[in-house]
């Protein structure tokens, strides 16, 4: 018993590593450029083994999908811990001017991956999959907005992720993480207008 346990917890140990090298690999250089030995050399197992949990690629990209969701939807139930729907939305800002240098280097992981996706066709189930995360995050954001009183939940949704992407594209293509950092703290400030009434000027 001892024996198969350890097995086991070796093989899920495995996997773990692979799925993660799989998401690292993809956003340095993509998934075109990617093959089964980069991502085994990445994750420090045999090639083999690889090929033993992925029979094909698209079973790899299938779970960077999957992690990449699994990140967000992570994120979001740690957000909803707080019973401030503005503090939520300021609490996914923050996690975005925290990831600052890696979407510096690579842009933003979801969406680069999900743009690549896209190109494969307007029936490609992968890149639906990727497209979901975004859907499921700008309901989720929306429903922040209407919770605090925004005069247009979604369209203060798309307008949120909306500047996050581009602030993301821009610091890449400047190699400045400070982008995001400035870019962060108006967004920030914004937030804590949005639902306000608006200050009396005693006139």
């Amino acid at each position: 018993m001892t024996n198969s346990t350890g097995q086991r917890v070796s093989a899920a140990e495995k996997l773990r590593r692979l799925t993660d090298a799989t998401v690292r690999v993809f956003h340095e250089q993509g998934v075109e450029r990617t093959t089964l030995a980069d991502i085994a050399r990445d994750a420090d197992v045999p090639l083999g083994n690889v090929y033993y949990y992925f029979k094909t690629k698209d079973a790899l990209i299938q779970a960077a999908v999957a992690a990449h969701g699994a990140y967000q939807d992570a994120l979001l139930a740690r957000l909803a811990e707080q019973a401030d729907p503005r503090a939520r939305l300021a609490g996914l800002v923050e996690d975005w001017i925290d990831q600052r240098e890696q979407a510096a280097r690579r842009g933003c992981p979801t969406a680069t991956l999900a743009i690549e996706l896209g190109k494969r066709g307007d029936h490609d189930s992968l890149a639906a999959e990727a497209t979901a995360i975004f859907r499921r995050l700008l309901d989720w954001i929306a429903d922040q907005f209407k919770a605090i009183g925004a005069d247009d939940p979604d369209g203060s949704a798309l307008s949120l992720l909306s500047r996050y992407e581009g602030m993301a594209v821009l610091a890449h293509v400047l190699r400045d993480a400070t982008v995001i950092l400035e870019e962060g703290g108006r967004l920030l400030s914004w937030l804590d207008s949005v639902g306000r009434p608006p200050a009396d000027s005693g006139e």
